[in-house]
């Protein structure tokens, strides 16, 4: 081996072994908002896959009355590189049921979300999943798996 293939090899083995280079093409967070990452194992039949990414906050509550925070998950495609990223410009404010409680029921710690339908993401190892929120936000994910059984429909 010549010189500039052993520079070439410690090249490749230097970028490989740097996960934190995946993410230049993300800019840091602004002010007062925090950059969340998340790397995704490799897996069999990525396509099979999905990431629901929930975003909420910790609160003491009731643990009668059903709640939900306001706020959007927005996908943006970053200029340059055509990947996406992931923003919740602000989180708030916090709604719910109306059901009655006894006062001195004890508060509970619930991990308060944002309303509507789950927001669900390809599974894709080969790049971070980076997802911007307000500062004291918590972002959690859960995994979905397609059934490797198929069904057909029955004409109406």
């Amino acid at each position: 081996m010549n010189s500039v293939t052993v520079a070439w090899l410690v090249s490749v083995v230097l970028t490989v072994g740097q996960p934190a280079d995946d993410l230049k093409a993300f800019p840091p967070a602004e002010e007062g908002m925090v950059r969340k990452v998340l790397r995704l194992p490799q897996q069999d039949k990525e396509g099979d896959l999905k990431v629901e990414l929930l975003v909420g906050k910790t609160v003491e509550l009731d643990e009668v009355n059903t709640y939900f925070l306001g706020g959007k998950i927005e996908e943006e495609t970053i200029e340059g590189w055509g990947f996406p990223r992931y923003l919740v410009r602000e989180l708030g404010p916090l709604a719910g049921t109306l059901i009655g409680v006894d006062p001195n029921a004890p508060k509970v710690a619930r991990f308060i979300t944002l309303r509507g339908d789950p927001h669900l993401i390809r599974y894709n190892s080969r790049l971070p999943l980076v997802v911007y929120v307000p500062e004291g936000v918590e972002v959690r994910y859960r995994l979905w798996r397609a059934d490797a059984e198929t069904k057909t429909m029955e004409k109406g």
